[in-house]
């Protein structure tokens, strides 16, 4: 039953006779003598068009059910087309139903519908062109990620979905368990009567991961440079445009890479992989230029042809103190600065992406590198329009009495991460990475505001559906 895709048939070099072709009905206009069906299989934003003679008997019983959603199987001869916009046309010779498509209950209409509620029908909303060509993108800047990795010598390694540590200090996790949590009755409980986890599966609490990075630190210090690329969870309850609780991440991690060596990659990884998406994908990001963000094509250039504003937190602050009337969240030294404050800093005042550094030791992760001024850290964010951070990045404490220390003012037991401080006892070197959530990146590339929108099913508080 296999046919040629419409993506290959509109690329095709001549003519094809008693070619198969499959796909979706999206439209069907009629003529006295000739009607004018439009495919889509997936394969291309482009459709294909169908001409059906109306006065073939062959066709009379099957063109009522060649409606908008129905999905049918037609052999016919490709042919030059004379309409404008379109390079070929398919003259049916035969046409089979494969599954009809009733009209009064197919929620996927010929109108302009709402994001949210296409939210609710995310089983059927790839059919729409918007979604249909975000998937499409989503499929290319995976491919562009491993490639610009393998092309740069790291390896792809994968790290544990399950895991005991919680990277970010913060709590926010998912609880695994075996146990049947719909039975509390029957949940064993140790002296203090609390839950004995030492009774589940592996025997002691677990979560799903936040991020690989730990894990990951551990692989970077005997191969030199890896990446990981996969889902992470956090259990926040925040219901913003660009939070979600489950994402998708690419982590590197680089040995004998300082700060300055991370900006740098991750200045080069985020143009590299833009580029790829803008050559690659050119008819997708049309249409999201044309009806999801004007500006698109703009940003997308200011993001690959610019360099970089490298700017220190302090002098970061220096220059929101000035616009504090502007903003919800007043900024002061030692503010962990909000959406509203990097995209003040990217849009407005410097206009072009930015990679801040040095941020207070206050507002940072307990792995960051401790600088010499004692009130800073070696991390640093790559801001960019539209989003605000996109990437979040640091040297790494590889001092094991610092780290020690840093673990205890975040009330972490030491005991307990005792393999990631053998990293610091045993050949200890600098070393950085960073961390890039995938759909934050789709959101940047296609223009689309919400993270909702960027993945097949969202997973967001309160939604679970599907």
């Amino acid at each position: 039953m296999k046919s040629k895709t419409i993506k290959e048939l509109l690329a095709s070099e001549s003519v094809i006779s008693n070619i198969t072709v499959m796909g979706w009905v999206k439209t069907r206009r009629d003529l006295k003598k000739q009607s004018f069906a439009e495919i889509n299989d997936g394969s291309t934003r482009q459709n294909l068009q169908i001409v059906i003679n109306n006065e073939d008997e062959n066709f009379k019983h099957i063109l009522s059910d060649v409606i908008n959603g129905a999905s049918i199987k037609v052999i016919g001869d490709l042919v030059p087309s004379p309409a404008k916009g379109q390079r070929y046309e398919l003259i049916a010779k035969s046409i089979e139903l494969l599954g009809k498509c009733p009209q009064e209950s197919y929620p996927i209409q010929k109108k302009k519908t709402s994001d949210e509620f296409l939210r609710t029908i995310a089983h059927l909303r790839p059919r729409t062109n918007k979604y249909a060509a975000m998937l499409r993108i989503r499929s290319e800047l995976s491919f562009a990620i491993h490639k610009y990795f393998r092309d740069n010598g790291f390896f792809y390694v994968h790290t544990p979905l399950i895991t005991t540590s919680d990277c970010e200090g913060a709590g926010e996790m998912f609880s695994v368990t075996s146990f049947d949590i719909g039975n509390i009755k029957n949940l064993p409980v140790d002296a203090n009567g609390n839950i004995d986890f030492s009774k589940d599966l592996f025997e002691k609490r677990t979560y799903l991961t936040v991020s690989g990075q730990l894990e990951g630190e551990t692989l970077a210090l005997a191969l030199g440079k890896i990446y990981t690329f996969g889902p992470t969870f956090r259990a926040e309850n925040s219901n913003t445009y660009r939070h979600a609780s489950e994402f998708w991440m690419i982590e590197p991690e680089m040995a004998f890479y300082d700060l300055y060596d991370d900006m740098d990659l991750a200045e080069d990884f985020v143009k590299s992989i833009t580029r790829d998406v803008i050559k690659n994908c050119s008819l997708d990001l049309e249409l999201f230029a044309k009806f999801v963000e004007p500006k698109l094509m703009e940003n997308l250039s200011n993001v690959t042809e610019t360099k970089y504003e490298r700017l220190q937190y302090s002098d970061a602050v220096n220059i929101l103190e000035k616009e504090n009337d502007r903003f919800e969240i007043k900024v002061s030294w030692g503010v962990d600065l909000a959406s509203e404050h990097e995209r003040f800093l990217v849009e407005k005042y410097f206009k072009k992406p930015i990679i801040m550094y040095n941020k207070p030791k206050d507002v940072a992760a307990f792995y960051m590198k401790l600088n010499d001024d004692g009130k800073t850290v070696r991390g640093m964010d790559l801001l960019v329009p539209r989003i605000g951070e996109l990437i979040g990045g640091s040297e790494r404490e590889e001092r094991l009495d610092v780290l020690t220390n840093k673990m205890k003012e975040f009330n972490m037991n030491p005991d307990l991460y005792w393999w990631y401080l053998d990293l610091r006892r045993f050949g200890t070197v600098p070393h950085s990475g960073f961390g890039l959530g995938f759909e934050r990146m789709m959101m940047l590339v296609t223009g689309i505001s919400n993270i909702r929108d960027v993945c097949a099913y969202p997973r967001v508080p309160g939604y679970a559906e599907f």
